[in-house]
């Protein structure tokens, strides 16, 4: 069975949103760091949030399509809000976590080396894996503007 265009609006608002905003990634870490840094366009954290555009993008779109007072509109906007605050704070703090356990083993690998050979001490993380609330704003600028955009041309 077809799907028609109109009906998939959303749903391309919202991965649109999500692949400009990782795009946009390695662009602004060249504009602040002067470097280009190709790796940032599938990482986590950075400006813009590619969560919140996507999901600001979806409710947007879903509110524009079906207007701001369904049932459906509500649906995105609670789980729009879910992922918003997770990206802001519990993936934030998460990634705070990281590093000051990390902290932690270099302190002390330094003071007791026979203890820590075990290969698991040498874990590579990721101390990025959030937000802070200006990235996360970012995000959601981006993608209530590509929502916009992508009803304006329908």
């Amino acid at each position: 069975m077809f799907v028609s265009w109109r009906v998939m609006v959303p749903f391309w608002s919202a991965l649109t949103a999500a692949v400009i905003a990782q795009l946009m990634k390695p662009a602004i870490g060249y504009l602040t760091t002067k470097k280009w840094n190709w790796a940032l366009a599938h990482a986590a954290g950075g400006f813009p949030s590619s969560h919140s555009a996507l999901v600001s993008a979806l409710a947007v779109s879903v509110g524009l399509q079906e207007q701001f007072r369904s049932s459906i509109f509500a649906v995105t906007l609670a789980m729009a809000t879910i992922v918003i605050y997770d990206a802001a704070n519990v993936r934030f703090y998460s990634g705070q976590n990281i590093k000051v356990t990390q902290q932690l083993i270099r302190d002390l690998q330094k003071m007791y080396p026979d203890l820590f050979d075990d290969p698991l001490y040498d874990t590579k993380m990721k101390p990025v894996l959030g937000h802070r609330w200006f990235e996360v704003l970012g995000g959601i600028v981006l993608g209530c503007i590509v929502a916009l955009i992508f009803h304006i041309r329908i």
